[in-house]
């Protein structure tokens, strides 16, 4: 090697060590609608929580003629206006169609979209949303009227069936047929309320959504018996929590807010005995979980105790399926936790 050449490797190397010797320029995505990478920082200054959830969905999220929410997804709100307020009231919560959920979110209308949605590989990155946990893995099916006498979705070949637009169900229902070599006519109605309406009214052979959405309307019907949900499951379907893409510390809360839930139920600790828990159990994770040391809570912007008024005040995934699913006939499943043959399960606190 020549001086010159020795001199240069030299020079490059301290300039490097120096941080004088700029790294390529990497592309950068524009930054996400509604202020994303402060959205912790505004629910705190404004007091509340801006909540997306489903327009009306038995089980998941429906209001009652007082126009309070109640369902599976609104307890995932109450769980975060508890950890950041430790107070469910302080939430706003914002009715959301299947076509207007993804704008609501990016405008920044809502703070966080716990509403029935799939994560798909699109929605994660053109539509600039994250996906910071998987709290329900489900699939999509068909339901018909027992007076079809229909048993299987491929007896549906020239069937109308009703389906939202906006939704990853229309994707799959067209998928689905042209895999299959099935003929229908689509029936293509926005919001719920209209969409069931018009199956129940005979408009339609078939409503075809996730399972867990043909479960809770089938068990708001008069008679749930004269409706069948057929056997086909067509599609995975992980349904879980949606924000803006560019916020780490507001995912960070919401995804462990969830694992917080879930691992509760793994050890045993339930909205009445978490107080005891926190004071007595023993266990080196569950004593970082309910906060009595590990400092975790500041990490996600909140205090050690969150945990304790989440799980008190919420109950843990378990009680939480117990509370809403279970009453219209929906099954643990891919649901159970890990140690029951299921696939949920937390990540560890530590």
């Amino acid at each position: 090697m020549t001086p010159m050449r020795l001199a240069t490797l030299r020079t490059l190397g301290a300039a490097f060590l120096a941080g004088a010797v700029a790294a390529p320029a990497m592309a950068q995505q524009p930054a996400p609608a509604g202020g994303a990478a402060a959205t912790m920082d505004a629910v705190k200054s404004r007091g509340t929580l801006s909540c997306g959830v489903n327009t009306g969905l038995a089980g998941f999220a429906q209001p009652d003629s007082q126009g309070r929410w109640t369902g599976f997804d609104v307890d995932y709100c109450r769980a975060l206006a508890v950890a950041l307020f430790n107070d469910q009231s302080k939430i706003r919560y914002v009715p959301t169609t299947a076509q207007g959920r993804f704008t609501a979110l990016q405008s920044g209308e809502i703070d966080v979209l716990p509403r029935n949605t799939t994560a798909t590989l699109s929605r994660d990155t053109s539509l600039g949303l994250d996906f910071p946990a998987v709290n329900f893995y489900d699939g999509q099916g068909f339901m018909v009227k027992a007076s079809l006498g229909v048993s299987s979705a491929k007896e549906l070949n020239g069937a109308t069936v009703c389906v939202q637009p906006g939704t990853t169900t229309e994707q799959n229902l067209t998928d689905w047929a042209r895999a299959n070599s099935i003929q229908f006519t689509p029936v293509v109605i926005e919001r719920l309320e209209e969409l069931v309406s018009a199956y129940v009214a005979g408009r339609c052979d078939a409503y075809t959504t996730d399972v867990s959405g043909l479960a809770a309307t089938r068990s708001a019907q008069p008679q749930p018996a004269e409706h069948v949900i057929l056997p086909e499951v067509i599609s995975k379907e992980p349904l879980g929590p949606a924000v803006r893409h560019g916020d780490q510390r507001w995912s960070d809360l919401v995804r462990w807010t969830h694992y917080l839930l879930v691992g509760a139920e793994e050890f045993g600790i339930t909205s009445a005995n978490v107080e005891q828990a926190a004071a007595n159990d023993a266990r080196p994770e569950v004593q970082r979980m309910l906060g009595k040391n590990g400092g975790l809570g500041a990490m996600l912007g909140v205090d050690d105790a969150w945990g304790v008024r989440v799980i008190k005040a919420i109950g843990n995934y378990g009680e939480m399926f117990d509370r809403h699913l279970k009453p219209i006939g929906i099954q643990r499943g891919p649901n159970a936790q890990w140690t029951q043959g299921g696939q949920q399960y937390a990540q560890p606190f530590r």
